[in-house]
Parts: structure tokens; sequence; C-alpha cells
């Protein structure tokens, strides 16, 4: 009986200690992001590319600001200062090549591979006031109007903000398909006012053909918004569709909490008795 006891003594305690190392190793590993470094140095004004680089997997809290994580959002971009072996891809070493002319590049040649260019309509505001470019990228949220059901089964619409996709490259903003650069950058804003306001209500995204086909529904149903995104940043990420409902829960959180569960099973006919002069309602129970 001893030896009994003293064995499964020792495999509960082994299986605790499997546990918990099981647990600190998922702590470590939900804290461990990839980040792109120099397989060798590289010397200034050398164009990037997948020869030099490597993935690296390193503790969040050494991450170095703006530091790149995607090997296509950085490939052609020329380096503005040495980046030694080990060192980490930071976005504030490199820029994009000046062009000597300023000529606008073929949309078919821009459109990645298993892509396909998509014109959206969006108003001004959707546009960041005409800030996004081309090669940037973007999330898509729409607004609908989405038909539901009310507790006595009438049929009703709620408006909701929905993520449609994430990280969208935006292949052109009106007729300008081709980045600016920096040389370009003054008479950029000089020619500004110029415009013609179509141009920034017509944007280019490149989309998968399934995801082509939902924006073009989406598009005739409701409103389309853009939301840019850092330049480094390419992680996915889960967003809650927000309605009436879910905003009043994230400004009044404890109210929603206070609010008594509806009894699922309440009784909805009911039996008067008559006491002497006095009346009561009992409800029947099913």
């Amino acid at each position: 009986m001893a030896v009994f006891m003293v064995k499964v003594y020792l495999d509960q305690q082994r299986r605790f200690i499997e546990e918990e190392a099981g647990k600190k190793l998922q702590k470590e590993q939900a804290n461990l992001v990839s980040v792109l470094i120099a397989k060798k140095d590289i010397p200034q004004g050398f164009t990037i590319n997948a020869d030099v680089l490597e993935v690296s997997i390193i503790p969040s809290q050494f991450v170095q600001p703006q530091a790149a994580v995607s090997l296509d959002r950085i490939t052609g971009m020329i380096t503005i200062a040495p980046i030694f072996k080990n060192e980490q891809i930071v976005l504030s070493k490199l820029k994009w090549p000046a062009r000597q002319e300023t000529v606008k590049s073929s949309l078919a040649t821009g459109t990645p591979l298993g892509k396909r260019a998509v014109t959206i309509s969006v108003d001004n505001i959707a546009t960041l006031a005409g800030m996004i470019r081309p090669r940037d990228y973007v999330d898509v949220i729409v607004m609908l109007p989405v038909p539901m059901k009310t507790a006595e089964g009438k049929e009703t619409t709620q408006l909701m903000a929905m993520p449609l996709f994430q990280n969208v490259l935006v292949l052109a903003v009106g007729q300008e398909t081709s980045t600016i650069s920096g040389q370009e950058q003054e008479g950029r804003y000089k020619k500004e006012e110029k415009r013609e306001t179509v141009s920034f209500l017509l944007i280019t995204l490149a989309l998968t053909p399934q995801e082509a086909n939902l924006i073009t529904f989406v598009q005739e149903q409701g409103k389309i918004r853009l939301i840019l995104r850092p330049f480094a940043d390419s992680q996915l990420q889960a967003i809650q569709p927000v309605s009436w409902e879910t905003l009043f829960q994230y400004l009044m959180p404890q109210e929603a909490v206070k609010q008594p569960p509806k009894e699922e099973n309440e009784p909805t006919e009911y039996v008067e008795i008559y006491r002497g002069l006095g009346k009561e309602r009992v409800p029947l129970s099913k």
C-alpha cells in the first residue's frame, strides 16, 4: 500500500511539473515575434532582396521600433545607412528608389500574382482626406444595414460596422499608380489643389477574385471605409462587428452587467383568483 501511494504521489507530481512546463512554454511563445534580420553586412545604397535577409524569432520586448516583419513590404527598397550582420531591418534605414522621371507604372504590372485590381468608389473621409497613396496598405470596413428579427418575431434592420478585409494593398489612387519620391514631395503638394475631386473618390485595391466579388456586392449595399495601416504592420487581428448594443457595452460596461438576465421560460398566461374582495393573478406553469 505504501509503495502504491508513493507511486500515485510521484505520478501526480510529474503531471503537475509537465503542466507547469507547458504553461511556461505557451507563455514564452506568446511573447515571441518574428522579425527580419541581416544575414551579412549590408552596405549603404544596397537594394534589399531575399538573399541578404532571414527571419529571426525574438522576445517582443527586444523588437526595434519600425522593425520590418514582411519581406514583401521592403523588397526593392534601398539602404540609406549600413546594416550589420544579425541586425534587425528597420524602416528608418530604408527608402524607395527615386525615379529619374515621373512615369506612371502599369497597373497590370503592379498587381501581385493571384490578385485582381478592383476599383471602388469612396468619399473623401474614407480616403483619409486624400492622404492614402499607392503602395500603402489599408483595412476595409463596411457599414451595412443587416436584416434581423426582434424578440417578437418582427423583421427589422440594424446598422452595423463590420471588418471586411485586412492588410490590403492599394494599387492606385484615382489615376495615380506610382509611388512619389522624396524629390517630388514639394511639387506634389503644390499640384494638390489642381487635382479633381474624383481622383480621391476612386481607390484601386489588390484583392483575390472571391474578395472582389464580396466587395462588389457590399459596395451596392452600404458604405465602405478605409483604415490606413503602418507600413511595417502586416498582422491580422480578430475584430468584433460593432452595433448599438456593442457600442453601449463598450461605453457603459458596468451598466450592461447590472441588467438582470431575462427569464427564458417567463409565463405568458395568468389565471385570476378571487379571495373575498381581493383579486390575485397567478401565472400558469407549463
